[in-house]
Formats: structure tokens, C-alpha cells, sequence
């Protein structure tokens, strides 16, 4: 059960450096809590949860595979948890457990203020259709974005995903994430983001890119949403491409700030956050070489 004011749940927990940061966020501003890491199994995610109401608890995170799991089990789940059908976030408003997600804000913001690329009008390629790829096409519609293509293993689950965005009056077409350039990718798009696990350290793929850099448009913003490595297979091949890169760190960051704001009803400290974040990330860098 859960010990501390904050914290953040998981099955495994031990990649996860969200307390680095948000301790990092805390100490700095003085605040008395801790925020601790919680290796949940599956079959205890409804006791673990009930524990949320005790009265010295502010909220968690959770991150994969409780992130739907949870959600029976909270009181209020915002419009943008519902619509991603996913929880990443948990606020104990006086023993009332409401559950949020911040992926799309943390997105949107990195996007936006790491990368300078506003998404309003653009054409975005998104590698994936699972739970990651769905928050992230539910951003770019409500930030405007002209035209979607979904790309995927399983070519039904891209068409599931692109008829979402169809069905907002916004232009979507799937392809099969293994035949872009025979499925009639032209290379006509401003943004590419990766939803795929591939390229994450100690995944299935971890050598492996979705995309190769002949197939990258130079022009093109390519946004890798792993963040482990921070150099993944896909940022070198956007820069052998000549194309501009944003790794998974500061969605990362951007989208626990949102939390540590529905916490503690105060601004985050991001700069101390993004650099804890970094620093947490160069030290498992340097004990895996």
C-alpha cells in the first residue's frame, strides 16, 4: 500500500525516472513530501488504488499497464482520460479519486516550446495505432492539425485509429508500418512521430527504427516519443536525413508537470525537472556503456 504523499505506479517500476524529477521538483521548492515508486502487480491494482483515499495521500502517476486497469476504480475521469481511454494521473480531492491525463498536454507543450512546431494546419505521420498513438492523434485534433496518416503493423487497427480522426473531419488514411513507401507515403508531411515501442532499450526492437533515412523528408520534424535511449535508432536516422529531432524527454517532463500541478495547485518548477530528467537519463547512459 502506498507510504508516501505521491508516487507512481507500474508493473515493472525500475525504468521509470519520474521520482528523480519529481523529488527533484519537490525539494526544490521546499515542499515536505516524498514521491515513491510502487511495483504493482495486476491482480492488486483495485487495493492499491482503494489505499488513494487515505487522507495523507495527494496522488500518483501510473504508467504501463495500469493505465486503463485503474480506471474502474476512480470516481471522475476528465474529458481527455476519457477520450484516450487511458489514466496516467490520480488526484485525491478529499477521499474522491479523479483520474486525468497529461500525455496529450506533455506532447503538445514539448512540441510546441522544445521544438518550436506549432501543429495547427500541418500534416503529421504517426508510427503506431495503440494507446500512445491514440492520445497522440487526439492532441493533434484538438490542436488543429490539416492531415493525418497512421501507420501500423496491423493495418486494421491504423484504419480503427484514422477513421477516428475522419469521423472529426480531419483527412486520415492507414498504411502498413512495413510498406510506407509502397503504400503511397509521398514524404509530403511536417511532422513524423514515433508511437512504436521500437528502438526503446531493452524492448523487443531495441536495434530497430520504424523508419529508415531515405524515407524521412529532410524538412520534416521527426519526434520520437522513447526516451530510452535518448539517441534512439529512428533520431539517427532523422539526422543522417538532414531532418530536426525531438526525443521523448521533454513530453515526459512537460506532461509530469501537469500532474505535479494537479497535486500540489501551484506552477511547476520545469527547469529543475527537464534537468533532473536529463541527468537521471546521462547516468543510466554511462552504467549501460
Amino acid at each position: 500500500m502506498i507510504n508516501s504523499p505521491l508516487g507512481i505506479i507500474g508493473y515493472p517500476i525500475g525504468h521509470s525516472i519520474s521520482p528523480r524529477f519529481q523529488q527533484a521538483a519537490l525539494d526544490h521548492l521546499g515542499v515536505d513530501h516524498g514521491y515513491q515508486p510502487y511495483e504493482v502487480h495486476p491482480d492488486r491494482v483495485a487495493d492499491f488504488v482503494a489505499s488513494l483515499r487515505d487522507d495523507t495521500v495527494l496522488g500518483i502517476n501510473v504508467t504501463v499497464p495500469h493505465k486503463e486497469a485503474v480506471m474502474p476504480f476512480l470516481d471522475e475521469i476528465d474529458e481527455w482520460a476519457a477520450e484516450a481511454g487511458a489514466v496516467n494521473t490520480i488526484v485525491n480531492r478529499d477521499g474522491r479519486l479523479v483520474g486525468y491525463n497529461t500525455d496529450g498536454y506533455g506532447f503538445l507543450r514539448a512540441l510546441r516550446e522544445s521544438a518550436g512546431l506549432d501543429p495547427a494546419g500541418k500534416r503529421a505521420l504517426i508510427l503506431g495505432a495503440g494507446g500512445s498513438a491514440r492520445g497522440v492523434v487526439q492532441a493533434l485534433l484538438r490542436a488543429g492539425v490539416a492531415e493525418l496518416a497512421i501507420a501500423n503493423r496491423t493495418l486494421e487497427r491504423a484504419q480503427a485509429l484514422a477513421e477516428l480522426a475522419d469521423n472529426r473531419g480531419v483527412p486520415a488514411r492507414a498504411i502498413e508500418l512495413n510498406a510506407l513507401q509502397s503504400d503511397g507515403f509521398d514524404g509530403q508531411t511536417d511532422l513524423i512521430v514515433n508511437c512504436t515501442s521500437l528502438g526503446m532499450h531493452h524492448g523487443p526492437d531495441e536495434a530497430a527504427s520504424p523508419m529508415a533515412a531515405s524515407q524521412i523528408p529532410p524538412a520534416a520534424l521527426v519526434y520520437d516519443l522513447v526516451y530510452n535511449p535518448m539517441l534512439t535508432p529512428l533520431l539517427r536516422e532523422a539526422h543522417s536525413a538532414g531532418a530536426p529531432t525531438l526525443g521523448g524527454i521533454s513530453m515526459l517532463v512537460y506532461q509530469g508537470a501537469a500532474s505535479f500541478e494537479l497535486w500540489l495547485e501551484r506552477p511547476a518548477p520545469v527547469s529543475v525537472m527537464m534537468d533532473a530528467a536529463m541527468s537521471a537519463m546521462r547516468e543510466r547512459e554511462a552504467q549501460a556503456q
